[in-house]
């Protein structure tokens, strides 16, 4: 498992509607912004690659995925410069694997 639910809880204070609403909220936008992250890496984008990689960032810090906040917050900071396609190429596959395998982990663990 490489989410957590610490943070989470700490914050919901016991309302278990507000963490399903926030694994809900992940399961519906991060993959889609990964998706259009990945376009705009494709297409050196650089204000969408800083943009989206900002959006993603407190999502996955949300779930306590450190790793996956400090990929997210490398490519963040690669998208505010230009010809940084080459680091962020190198970054980008580890983002991706972690929340695909987050996304697989909390349907299976929310049975959604």
């Amino acid at each position: 498992m490489i989410y957590s639910l610490d943070k989470l809880n700490e914050l919901a204070d016991g309302d278990e509607e507000f963490i399903n609403s926030v694994v809900s909220v992940f399961l519906d936008e991060v993959p889609e912004d990964l998706s259009l992250l990945e376009i705009a890496i494709a297409k050196k984008d650089y204000p969408a690659i800083y943009q989206l990689a900002h959006k993603i960032k407190p999502n996955v810090d949300l779930l306590g995925m450190e790793q996956t906040r400090a990929a997210a917050l490398e490519i963040e900071n690669l998208g505010k410069k230009e010809n940084t396609a080459t680091e962020i190429d190198a970054i980008f596959p580890t983002l991706k694997k972690d929340i695909h395998q987050v996304v697989a982990e909390l349907k299976k663990d929310f049975n959604l």
